[in-house]
């Protein structure tokens, strides 16, 4: 729910707010599973209205690239335990937030080279940890897009790299109870995002969702490193 909420909200953060919450409820394997479900929906309906806007020409090395790595993302998963999943995880949600917070501008990551890393990066990550987003939002940066560039083509980024990890990853075992309330909670977060999207500046949006997801890196780490 609260993903879904930041998602409409701010247009981004669902996975980097959701996947720690679920991987310590679900351990990493479902987890990673269902946040990459959740956010191939959330990006299929934000797309609807935005569609026509999403630059086919910028996006093919990017998504080709990480369909790519997909497949070297789920096997790296299933060769680690549990509490190193947890560690790795943590690492990864705590760094990219890190990293855009910073707004790091990094000159490898522009034109066609920056899109296959950038691709390649998300979709390992996507496969892996359920974080596709956070190196495109750093390609985007150093590629001076707009905000109004960005959403739609990160959308149709969620959907393809998601769809590819699903395919690798297969669906998560919640049975009927579990995706009813998975369904609902995401239905209620969008509602709740899109109310407090009238109220809410979006810097502040955008600083409460990274501030939450990285309380959440930061107790995956906690709770690796316990269990190590």
């Amino acid at each position: 729910m609260v993903g879904a909420c930041v998602q409409w909200l701010t247009g981004m953060g669902f996975a980097l707010v959701a996947v720690p919450a679920l991987a310590l409820l679900l351990g990493p394997s479902q987890g990673v599973a269902l946040a990459n479900c959740a956010a191939g929906v959330i990006s299929a309906v934000g797309l609807v209205g935005g569609w026509r806007r999403v630059r086919l020409t910028a996006m093919v090395p990017l998504v080709v690239a990480s369909a790519c790595a997909v497949p070297v993302g789920t096997w790296v998963a299933a060769q680690l335990p549990r509490p190193v999943l947890l560690v790795g995880m943590g690492l990864l949600v705590t760094l990219a937030v890190l990293l855009v917070m910073r707004g790091l501008r990094v000159s490898a990551l522009t034109g066609p080279k920056g899109a296959v890393a950038a691709g390649a990066a998300g979709g390992f990550m996507n496969a892996s940890a359920g974080l596709g987003g956070p190196p495109l939002s750093l390609y985007a940066m150093n590629a001076d897009w707009t905000v109004h560039e960005f959403v739609p083509n990160a959308q149709f980024y969620g959907i393809v790299v998601n769809a590819f990890s699903i395919a690798a990853n297969g669906v998560p075992q919640l049975g009927a109870t579990g995706w009813a309330i998975a369904v609902a909670a995401m239905v209620l977060g969008a509602v709740i995002g899109k109310v407090l999207a009238a109220c809410v500046p979006d810097g502040r949006a955008r600083q409460l969702v990274l501030l939450l997801a990285l309380a959440g890196g930061l107790s995956t780490l906690a709770k690796g490193v316990g269990v190590l």
